[in-house]
Order: structure tokens, then C-alpha cells, then sequence
């Protein structure tokens, strides 16, 4: 049971004293014996946020490493994407909805929040639905609901533009930013510069996809998957198989969430996808154009797409001087190799997405610190108005 300096159980161990638990830690430790030094990356910002909240950091041997990938929606939303959004805000006639973890994401003229305080009209919403509910009932405003998210919230946005077409509205639109997760695995893996020993699999996005979808990363890379839930015996199982699949030499897909995550998937979530949306290049932060790892509006639904209603289109990528956001999320730092991180970048006064969101990995280590213990370095400077967008809108998930 991991214990604090003075000898005292901590709230996170105390909390898991649980067999199965001690018995998970003791085969992580024993298996990372045989596979030396690891490094996984989980891609999921559920996984970042429950690894950190649980402790379980804090129960694994120093040479199990795990870093956190591209797996926040808000955090690997382009800056051309945000700052295309504050455009549309800014226009007469315009009202944005969005999902509450949007609102305060820094573009290069400010942010939502701010150009809702200098008087656009910004919605928070808790689905895409509510965007189409909003538009019949302001026929007046043309309404932009900011689609962004992974799978896990895709095929909401594509049950919402059905609705849109069959109740032939023509004041509702969609500002298209939904990205597609393996891609962005496959493409971390080819860059080479992040050396990874597997991955922890997403939860959430699994349910739709299936945990076949990561099938491409264990053949063209040999590289471990392991899809897991979030409660902590799940992560503690999902990285015992990847250890133990590192120690044993084997490189497979596992699924130990087989409560939520079939092979196969959602099949009525991938239709809708597959009828309202095509895949196409889509620009990540910091990790530039990835081929067919976005989603586009297809065939009679294009007519929603903001991009041509409002004649935009999406600028280029950049970070805030000193801002290292597009490092952490492929990996190649950790929140505290940033200059800003605690100091000029909290959660009150954010500068990059990793601190802005509910799930960004920067905003983890402030509020629990490296280990992942609540009570960690930062974690009494945590101010309300870190949430307080959140709590009074929808998250996007992950």
C-alpha cells in the first residue's frame, strides 16, 4: 500500500485496498522485472483524468512510464478551428453552440467566452440535438453548432443533421472538427520519436469503433493494444496485460472491457456515420494533416457545412509563444517541462487546451500532481473557474 512521507496511508491507497487490486500491482511489478524499462500511452482523456483522480500512478514500479496521447478533444482541436469559430461568433445574426469545454480554449483574437463578454451570442449545450432545438426556435439566427470530439460524439452530430434535414431547417449548421483516433496512433508511431511500448485503448471511443479498429497497430507496428474501462482495477488490468505482453514478448490486442467494448462496435452508431459523414484529412494541434482522420459532411447533408455556408475556411495551426500543449499531447513532454505550466498557465488563467479542459493532461498534473494523488503540487490552486464552464454546459467526452 503506497503510504505518504510520514508513514500515512493516502487517500488514493486507502481507497483501493482492494485483493484484486494488490494482486494487479504485484503482477505489474513482477512482469516489469522481466520487460525492464516501459513506456505506454493511453489516448483517451477519461483514462488521463481517472488514472491521475485514482492513484493509480502512484501504485506503479518506476520503469512503468505512462505518458498521455492525443486523446482530448479540446486539446487537439486545431487553433485554425478555434480561431475559425470566434470569426463566425463575431458575426451579426450568428449564435455559436458548443459544448462548455470550448468556451475558454485561447485562439489568436481571444477565446469564445471573451467574444460572448464583448456581446456574441454563445450557447452552452449538452448535445448537438440542442443546437437543432435552439435553431427551430430562433428562426432569426443562423446557428453553428462547433461538432467536434471523437467518436464518441460523432454519431450524435450525425443523428442531429438527420433531424435537421428531415425537419428542413435552413438556419442550422455545422462547423465540422469530429476526429477519428487510430489515425493519429498510427501516425505517432511512424514519426518514430516517441518511443512507445503500447498503448492503453480507449474506453469510450471503443464502444463505437469496436476493439477490432486498432487491429492496424498491431500488425504494421507490433505494438501491444489493450482496451480498458476507468474504474481503477480496469486500469490496473489494462496495464498488467501490457506489461505482461512486453515482458512475454508478444505484440496482441486485448479487450478487457468487455462489459461495454464488443469486437465490432456500435453497428446503429457506424451506419449513422457512415450516411451522414466521409472520412477526410483533418489538421490535429501540433501534429499537423492527417489523412482521413476527420469527418466531413457528405452528399445531401453538405448543405449544413458552416465552412461553405459562411464561405471560411480553416487557418493554420499554431501555439502560444512558450506554450508546449503540442508537445504533451503526442508525448514528448510532460506538463512540467513547460515554462507556463502553475505559473502563467492555471486553470483560472489558462494559455494553452491542456489547461482549459476537464480532461487535458496539464490541468491532471495541476490539480494532482506527478503522481496522480490527490493533494499533488498544485492542487490547492485549483480555482472554480477551472469547471465552471463545464459544470454549466456539456462535455464532449472522450
Amino acid at each position: 500500500m503506497t503510504e505518504t512521507a510520514a508513514g500515512a496511508p493516502t487517500a488514493a491507497s486507502s481507497a483501493m485496498r482492494d485483493p484484486n487490486t494488490d494482486q494487479l500491482v504485484e503482477r505489474i511489478v513482477e512482469a516489469s522485472r522481466r520487460a525492464g524499462p516501459v513506456t505506454f500511452m493511453e489516448v483517451c482523456g477519461t483514462h488521463t483524468v481517472a488514472l491521475f483522480r485514482s492513484g493509480v500512478r502512484s501504485l506503479l514500479p518506476e520503469s512503468v512510464r505512462l505518458i498521455s496521447g492525443p486523446g482530448c478533444p479540446v486539446c487537439v482541436t486545431s487553433q485554425g478551428y478555434i480561431d475559425a469559430a470566434c470569426e463566425l461568433a463575431s458575426r451579426a445574426g450568428v449564435t455559436i453552440c458548443t459544448y462548455g469545454d470550448m468556451l475558454r480554449v485561447p485562439g489568436r483574437s481571444g477565446s469564445l467566452e471573451q467574444q460572448r463578454a464583448c456581446g456574441a451570442e454563445v450557447v452552452v449545450v449538452y448535445s448537438a440535438r440542442d443546437a437543432v432545438r435552439f435553431a427551430e426556435r430562433h428562426a432569426d439566427r443562423k446557428v453553428v453548432f462547433l461538432a467536434v470530439g471523437f467518436e464518441t460524439t460523432a454519431p450524435g452530430t450525425a443523428a442531429a443533421v438527420v433531424e435537421a434535414q428531415e425537419k428542413g431547417l435552413e438556419n442550422v449548421f455545422f462547423l465540422c472538427g469530429h476526429k477519428l483516433v487510430v489515425p493519429a496512433m498510427m501516425t505517432l508511431l511512424s514519426h518514430g520519436d516517441v518511443p512507445l511500448d503500447g498503448f492503453l485503448c480507449p474506453g469510450h471511443v471503443s464502444v463505437i469503433t469496436g476493439a477490432r479498429a486498432y487491429e492496424p497497430i498491431v500488425k504494421t507496428y507490433r505494438k501491444p493494444c489493450v482496451v480498458a474501462g476507468f474504474e481503477p482495477e480496469q486500469l490496473l488490468l489494462g496495464i498488467c496485460h501490457l506489461t505482461e505482453q512486453v515482458a512475454e514478448g508478444r505484440a496482441e490486442l486485448e479487450n478487457v472491457y468487455g462489459v461495454a467494448v464488443s469486437d465490432g462496435g456500435n453497428a446503429t452508431a457506424r451506419r449513422w456515420l457512415e450516411e451522414v459523414f466521409r472520412p477526410a484529412a483533418a489538421i490535429w494541434r501540433a501534429m499537423g494533416t492527417i489523412g482521413e482522420s476527420g469527418l466531413e459532411l457528405a452528399g445531401p447533408y453538405r448543405r449544413f457545412d458552416a465552412l461553405d455556408r459562411f464561405e471560411l475556411s480553416i487557418g493554420p495551426d499554431y501555439d502560444p509563444p512558450g506554450c508546449r500543449c503540442g508537445d504533451v499531447i503526442q508525448g514528448k513532454a510532460e506538463p512540467e517541462e513547460c515554462v507556463h505550466f502553475g505559473v502563467g498557465c492555471t486553470p483560472a488563467e489558462p494559455i494553452g487546451p491542456c489547461m482549459v479542459s476537464s480532461e487535458g493532461t496539464c490541468a491532471a498534473w495541476h490539480r494532482y500532481g506527478r503522481g496522480g494523488v490527490p493533494g499533488g503540487r498544485h492542487s490547492g490552486e485549483v480555482s472554480d473557474g477551472a469547471s465552471s464552464a463545464t459544470a454549466a454546459g456539456g462535455s464532449m467526452g472522450s
